[in-house]
């Protein structure tokens, strides 16, 4: 059992590493061409940090694990939200853009809505078949467009890019290669602890795989906090919820038909509701931004949902 738990945690340690060598050289390619932050928060950050969510989930899709896959997007989204954003804006007080609230937002609620819509009840379980995967795959190039055709692209950055692209090359390959390997031991140990503990799969996708998937959104957005890149910080939660949802959650029901119990449609409110809460908290103190207080509360809210999971079982 010992070894289970230290493949564990070095698969989330290779996951981590992983996600931040594929982050540095899709930013510096970015950089190359001129690319502002809120776009790349939003594109290539955001596919980077979502991209242990994406291994594990295919893992898991593939071994038919329903519950772990949906308790990891579910609570991802939660922790992105809740914890990451509760924690950067611990750290300063995280402005937030109008088109981020106006489109990209409520597109993340959107696709907490379409998990219910596209799923299909029967008795005690959903399942989201693979129709349901090729739609949030289509909507999800619907956002790409939005996220591309915006005004903000327009806005070109002047700073230099701190590697060349041989070196962004080696980022890249490297960190797909710490991601995979990483998301296959954090899958098969995750497991295996879960039934030896009598623990369902759902509990420790939303809580263990599910924090430790979204250790490189926290990394990444406090260290972009620190050095004054807000808006990477922001767009790099936003475009992760989006990115899981609509991309992970759809290529790995394209993969193989996902079946998780009803009580998962609670989960669901949840991440509605702590959305819903962001939302709000950009129109109550300072107009477009996360204060200090509000982000304290977020992360109580975290941490109340947390231990009510945990009760749950």
């Amino acid at each position: 059992m010992f070894f289970t738990y230290l493949l564990f945690a070095l698969g989330f340690a290779m996951l981590v590493k992983g996600a931040d060598w594929l982050v540095e050289g899709a930013v510096t390619f970015a950089r190359r061409f001129r690319i502002n932050e809120i776009t790349i928060g939003l594109t290539i950050v955001a596919f980077g940090t979502s991209a242990p969510e994406l291994v594990v989930n295919v893992v898991s899709s593939i071994r038919a694990s329903g519950e772990l896959v949906v308790g990891n997007i579910i609570g991802s989204n939660i922790a992105n939200i809740a914890l990451v954003l509760g924690t950067a804006g611990i750290l300063a007080p995280l402005v937030i853009k109008k088109s981020l609230i106006k489109k990209e937002i409520p597109f993340g609620i959107l696709g907490a809505f379409l998990i219910y819509f596209l799923a299909v009840r029967n008795i005690e379980t959903f399942t989201l078949g693979r129709w349901g995967g090729g739609i949030l795959l289509v909507l999800f190039g619907v956002f790409l467009w939005l996220v591309w055709s915006s005004k903000e692209v327009e806005e070109k950055i002047k700073t230099k890019a701190k590697h060349n692209l041989g070196m962004a090359g080696f980022f890249i390959i490297g960190g797909l290669l710490g991601l995979g390997v990483g998301g296959e031991f954090v899958v098969s140990s995750a497991v295996k602890i879960a039934t030896n503990f009598g623990v369902s799969e759902k509990l420790i996708g939303l809580t263990l795989v599910a924090i430790g998937t979204s250790l490189p959104e926290l990394v990444t957005s406090a260290v972009a906090v620190k050095r004054g890149r807000i808006d990477i910080a922001v767009g790099n939660v936003v475009g992760s919820n989006v990115f899981n949802i609509f991309w992970v959650l759809g290529f790995s029901a394209l993969i193989n038909p996902i079946s998780f119990a009803t009580n998962t449609m609670v989960d669901l409110g949840v991440l509605v509701g702590i959305t819903m809460l962001l939302l709000l908290a950009t129109f109550t103190g300072k107009k477009y931004s996360l204060d200090k207080w509000e982000a304290s509360m977020m992360l109580i809210a975290y941490f109340v949902y947390l231990g009510f999971a945990i009760w749950r079982g």
